[in-house]
């Protein structure tokens, strides 16, 4: 697509245009330093780094990781990507494995199935840049909260990936898409995840967002991460308020979004924040605020199960008024699949309610409701019934996403037919109708099982563990938990991580890139 000089006052910074009412990336951010440096200057955050990069032992041009001098030397780890075709002006990509790279998957198989970590550890200082190793090994040095080790190898991954991109992939075009269905394709797609969280938790909200937009462009339509659920929080984390709005604008047409509890509620929390700008107009604030109010009135008519679990969060009593009123009590019950949405968007928002003014304008429209409601208003039976007739059931692509959230209040309300399944961090929740290239040889089984390899691994550190009892038994539920929970620090904690060996030769670059 042809760039388009950006108006907003931040010099040399282009825009490209995604096809059709895709958002809007802007490519200079997908660098963290770039948000840095506007909040600390970049002297504070390049220090004496420029002078340090041209004696680097990485000589391939990347704009998602920069590679440090302190990684294993880089050689190909056997992934390539492959142009499958190009349609209605979109590439359609994928990676895809040699097999040498197959032997060394099948080994991390095998060394997953051992239960024990230090195998996967092994695995990856014999094969540095294994994607699923690294990703797995991420996990346990989060677990273990050493988040710049967990970091470190998730920046590592995602160089192996972005060294075997195509020539002419660019996924910052918009125009570049990638099948979740294939596994080898998977992989990318949850370290991209795993690195926006963590510029996240970094203070990046900015630079996340620009990589949730990527996630998002990959396979706009399956949305197989469920982006969707994230990206209005990402967008008020960075206060991008507008694109939010042109964002809920474009896409409501076709993808209802106004049906999601976290648009409902940040779409009107946009309005509102947009019109306490001080460089807002005098009319226009008030138009604003207005739209807000009504905004906020309607998702609470909505979804009226957000507010006494988000004024809980917020430390914040309810008025005796709403708390004895049956239309925010007992009366809002919602499906399994509602509540898992609003639990997630409770869990995940809870802090952007706590900003100030933000709940004084929320006891307002809670007021305001509360005369509509007793004024038999007919949204309030009209969304009643839409409550009713959808959220029937929630599809894996959700189920997929809370899991990958890790927030508590959202893991809490996952179905059994989720919890009593292993789910592996390497690849959660696959789709069960997945496009698989290569096959993992068939091994003697040592005794018959009918037991999933999650609930062999929980027997293991818990004899009388019992997955059906736990299913059955809710009042038990987080005992065990808590149990298996300290039984995996302690495993987790005897990890010994050693330094992957290195060449000898820092000067040797054969099998690098220019």
């Amino acid at each position: 697509k042809k760039k388009k000089k950006n108006t907003t006052g931040d010099k040399q910074v282009y825009m490209i245009d995604f096809t059709g009412t895709y958002p809007l990336l802007f490519v200079r951010n997908l660098n963290p330093e770039t948000e840095l440096k506007r909040y600390f200057g970049a002297r504070a955050v390049l220090g004496d780094q420029r002078p340090r990069q041209r004696q680097r032992q990485f000589h391939r041009s990347t704009w998602m990781t920069i590679p440090k001098d302190t990684w294993p030397r880089f050689s190909r780890p056997g992934i390539s990507m492959t142009l499958l075709e190009s349609r209605d002006g979109l590439q359609y990509f994928t990676f895809e494995h040699s097999r040498d790279y197959q032997q060394i998957q099948f080994k991390f198989l095998d060394s997953v199935e051992s239960m024990d970590p230090n195998n996967i550890v092994a695995l990856l200082q014999m094969n540095p840049y294994h994607i699923d190793s690294l990703l797995q090994l991420s996990d346990v040095c989060r677990i273990q909260e050493d988040q710049e080790m967990a970091r470190d190898l998730i920046e590592r991954a995602l160089y192996s990936f972005e060294c075997a991109f195509h020539p002419v992939c660019s996924l910052t075009s918009g125009t570049s898409r990638l099948d979740y269905l294939r596994p080898e394709n998977r992989a990318f797609y949850l370290a991209v995840y795993k690195h926006m969280m963590f510029l996240e938790r970094r203070g990046c909200p900015r630079t996340a967002l620009e990589y949730c937009r990527l996630i998002l462009s990959l396979d706009p339509d399956s949305d197989p991460l469920c982006m969707l659920l994230l990206i209005d929080f990402l967008s008020l984390r960075s206060r991008e308020y507008n694109f939010l709005l042109r964002l809920y604008q474009d896409w409501e047409v076709h993808r209802n979004l106004s049906q999601l509890p976290n648009f409902a509620f940040s779409v009107a929390l946009s309005h509102f924040h947009l019109s306490q700008e001080d460089q807002t107009e005098s009319e226009e604030r008030k138009r604003l605020k207005h739209k807000a109010d009504l905004l906020l009135q309607d998702a609470l008519i909505m979804f009226p199960g957000v507010l006494m679990p988000l004024l809980d969060l917020c430390t914040v009593q309810p008025d005796a008024a709403v708390s004895s009123h049956d239309f925010f009590g007992p009366r809002s019950q919602q499906s399994p699949a509602l509540a898992e949405l609003v639990s997630l968007y409770v869990g995940r928002t809870h802090t952007l309610w706590r900003e100030g003014g933000v709940l004084l304008w929320l006891e307002e429209c809670v007021r305001d409701v509360l005369r509509r409601v007793d004024a038999k208003d007919p949204l309030v039976e009209d969304c009643q019934n839409k409550r009713k007739q959808r959220y029937q059931s929630a599809p894996l692509n959700i189920h997929r996403h809370v899991i990958l959230s890790e927030i508590k209040e959202a893991t809490s309300t996952l179905p059994l037919e989720v919890t009593t399944q292993s789910v592996m961090g390497f690849d959660p929740l696959p789709p069960l109708d997945s496009v698989v290239s290569y096959t993992r040889p068939e091994r003697q089984s040592v005794g018959a099982s009918n037991e999933s390899t999650l609930s062999l691994f929980f027997r293991s550190l818990l004899p009388n563990f019992n997955l059906q009892v736990i299913a059955q038994a809710g009042r038990e539920l987080n005992q065990e938990v808590n149990r298996l929970m300290v039984a995996m620090r302690d495993m987790l904690a005897n990890i010994q991580f050693q330094e992957p060996p290195r060449e000898d030769n820092p000067d040797r670059d054969e099998g690098e890139w220019d």
